[in-house]
């Protein structure tokens, strides 16, 4: 039972997690023991509310595929125990994340001394250009 909030949780059975073998240099362990985890989660035929559903389908994550599925590959960790609590952990971050509400943006203007400046400044440095030019005698 993964608890994202007071009101929503998720079931084991809507997880699914499968152990493989670690990516990357070989060592001692690296092609005896699956100790990476692949977790699997159908974002469309969970149990999430529909606001979830659609705030989560609306992220540009490349964890989340087309058809909704979101795939999360743990491997930081030495031991299967660690790294499927780690991709648990991502997996509720994503989530959280997803349906955290968002700050309005208020558009701003420069202000008056700003334009001022910016404007004086343009200026000076086309009079400094000018003076590169052509002497006339």
């Amino acid at each position: 039972m993964l608890k994202l909030s007071n009101a929503v949780e998720l079931a084991d059975w809507e997880i699914q997690i499968t152990q493989i073998r670690s990516q990357g240099a070989g060592g001692q362990n690296v092609n005896k023991v699956a100790s990476a985890v692949h977790l699997r989660f159908d974002v469309l035929h969970s149990t999430l509310p529909p606001f979830y559903k659609e705030r989560l389908m609306a992220l540009s994550d490349q964890r989340i595929s087309k058809d909704g599925v979101i795939v999360i590959k743990g491997q930081s960790f030495r031991t299967f125990e660690q790294n499927k609590e780690d991709a648990l952990n991502r997996l509720k971050t994503l989530i959280q994340e997803a349906v955290k509400p968002q700050k309005a943006r208020r558009p701003t203007r420069p202000t008056k001394s700003s334009q001022k400046r910016r404007v004086d400044s343009k200026t000076k440095r086309g009079a400094v250009k000018s003076l590169r030019g052509n002497v006339k005698v």
